[in-house]
Formats: C-alpha cells, structure tokens, sequence
C-alpha cells in the first residue's frame, strides 16, 4: 500500500477517534476532537496532492479515498444530529445525494469508466468542511461560555438560526451539485440500460 492510501486509510482512523473524542465530556476532548478532525481534512489534501504528484493514483485509492470523505462528512453530520444541533431532514438529504451519486460511480466503474468529481461537488466539500468546522466551533465556544455561566436561550438560539441557515446552504449545493453531476453522467444510464 502506497503513502497516498495510507493517509487515506488514516483518515478512516482518525474519523472514529474524532467521534469518540466528541462524545467524551469536557472542554479539552472537544477541542481535540476539532483537531483531529482538522488532521483528517489535511490528510484528505495531502493523499490526492502526493498522489497525483508522483503518479500513485491507483484503483484502491479511487475507491478508497471518496469513501473516506462520505465516512468522515456523515458521521460529523450524524453526530451533530444526536447532539440536536441540525435537522434530520438535512442530514437524510446528503446521506441521499452521497448514496445516489455513490451508485451511478459504481454503475460507472463496471463500465470501465472513471467518473472525475465535477466542480460543483467541490464546492460542495468546501461548503461541508466549513459547516462541519464552524458547528464544531460553536461546541467549543458553548463549552467555555458554560463554564463561566455565560450563556442563555436567547444566544442559543441566535447561534442555532445561523447554523441552520449555513446547513440550508450547504443542503442546497449539495443537491445542486447532485443534479448536476447527473446530468453530466447521464450517458452512464444509457449505456447501462443498452448492456
């Protein structure tokens, strides 16, 4: 196994070690849990630049590395559904859209065919990392406030407006950048009902 999916393989790792840390008590463990999470988001970097700098893109790694993205992304989701801090209509939706484009990358792979993220999926990684990294911060920075009683329900939920409207715009490009990846994929579904 080459370095660029061993660091993907870490960031499985380090996705579990995240979850755990964000459930333990404590102010401490919550910060770690965002550093860790931060290492992940690194290494998700490092893996695709080493790969492709050194020509180590291999079959594994294709596989490998979008798995661990969705691993990382919707078990943060998750987490932030348990601890009520989203809607669970918004994490069924992205967990929806990763399943789906999941299927029509596989239907393409039988194929032969290696389907390349569309730019608006970027954006819609970029848009997750930062409300994932922005929700973490709001733990965080309630954690602290706690503990020097500086908290109340009107700040509460102010913080919880403003994080539901981040999600309504991380939602919505994950949806749109889900309707577009089909559409530019949609000869796979041609080819598949021709075979």
């Amino acid at each position: 196994m080459n370095l660029p999916n061993r660091l993907t393989v870490l960031r499985i790792i380090l996705t579990f070690i995240f979850m755990f840390l964000l459930f333990s008590e404590g102010l401490l463990a919550k910060i770690m849990a965002l550093v860790v999470f931060t290492l992940a988001c690194v290494s998700d970097f490092f893996d695709g630049y080493l790969a492709r700098k050194y020509n180590l893109i291999t079959d594994l790694g294709k596989l490998l590395d979008p798995l661990a993205d969705k691993i990382l992304v919707l078990s943060a989701y998750l987490a932030f559904l348990e601890m009520r801090i989203i809607a669970a209509w918004m994490v069924a939706i992205i967990i929806l859209r990763e399943l789906i484009i999941s299927g029509v990358r596989f239907l393409a792979t039988s194929k032969g065919k290696i389907l390349a993220a569309a730019k608006a999926g970027k954006h819609k990684t970029v848009s997750q990392m930062v409300s994932i990294f922005i929700i973490l911060a709001y733990i965080i920075i309630k954690e602290i406030c706690l503990g020097f009683n500086f908290w109340n329900a009107k700040i509460e939920f102010w913080v919880k407006f403003a994080i539901y409207l981040l999600m309504l715009i991380t939602v919505a490009l994950t949806v749109i950048s889900g309707i577009f990846y089909l559409k530019e994929n949609r000869g796979i579904f041609k080819n598949a009902k021709n075979s």
